[in-house]
């Protein structure tokens, strides 16, 4: 049973609330989330920035940003984290990224100049505190982000994950910890998870707030474009007054101007 499976949400918290449960006797992990917030917040951006994936890969990014949440939430507070998932076939790109720290994520769909390699490619970069960032990369076959992520804790992190589609929006993550009931762990069923405050003793270790952010903006951008628009400015614009760029975290969209970015490189 659960020490406190039912402790109410904070009317005042706003995002997508992440809890995450120590399995007693069993131990194991379990974070779980009704993604439906932030899954509309990642569709109001894409509207708000005339965005459109093809279907396909928006799927796709849906089950990997569930995937990554409760993985990040999983994790401890003082982390920042980056996913990239190389996909063959379908040939596309998944970025993801989050601080834990504000409990912000976002990330976006690359779906054009994708390198074509042997393998699906899966690499996550990590910075946790001040320590230097840590990378590390697995292969992993198919077209299911969230296969792709268990095969990462299996190569590089070195214990099982295993995620559940509970319901329509509502994903959990199993993950092993030491001296895990394995036999048990590894015949899980997505009802055994649904049920396993009824069925285990549980306690809530932690609950989480993520909200869907990404914090770029113009002098964002432009501190991006600046090294360019010096050495080739003319090339960068044109004899247009202003050019688009999209963020690289995010796929927002912003409008430079030529005279915006003389006054920002002047002042620099």
């Amino acid at each position: 049973m659960s020490s406190d499976a039912s402790t109410p949400v904070n009317d005042a918290d706003s995002g997508l609330e992440v809890r995450t449960f120590f399995v007693r006797e069993r131990n194991a992990l379990v974070a779980q989330a009704d993604f439906g917030p932030l899954f509309v917040d990642y569709y109001l951006h894409l509207n708000d920035h005339g965005i459109k994936p093809a279907p396909e890969h928006d799927a796709m990014f849906k089950r990997a940003l569930a995937g990554f949440v409760l993985h990040c939430a999983s994790r401890p507070w003082n982390e920042m984290t980056a996913w990239t998932i190389n996909f063959q076939q379908p040939l596309v790109n998944l970025f993801l990224t989050g601080d834990n720290e504000t409990g912000a994520v976002t990330g976006r769909v690359f779906d054009e100049n994708v390198k074509e390699l042997p393998d699906n490619l899966f690499y996550a970069d990590v910075i946790r505190g001040k320590q230097p960032k840590r990378r590390s990369s697995v292969t992993f076959a198919g077209d299911d982000p969230l296969v792709a992520v268990e095969a990462f804790y299996g190569q590089s992190e070195q214990r099982g994950a295993r995620y559940f589609q509970l319901a329509e929006e509502t994903f959990a993550l199993v993950s092993e910890h030491p001296d895990c009931d394995m036999p048990w762990f590894e015949a899980l069923t997505a009802e055994d998870v649904g049920r396993i405050h009824e069925t285990e003793t549980t306690n809530l270790m932690e609950r989480r707030i993520q909200r869907w952010h990404c914090g770029c903006n113009q002098k964002r951008m432009m501190q991006v474009l600046a090294v360019p628009f010096q050495s080739q400015g003319e090339a960068l614009f044109g004899e247009d007054p202003a050019i688009e760029i999209r963020c690289p975290r995010c796929s927002a969209r912003h409008v430079i101007t030529r005279e915006a970015m003389e006054a920002f490189v002047a002042a620099s």
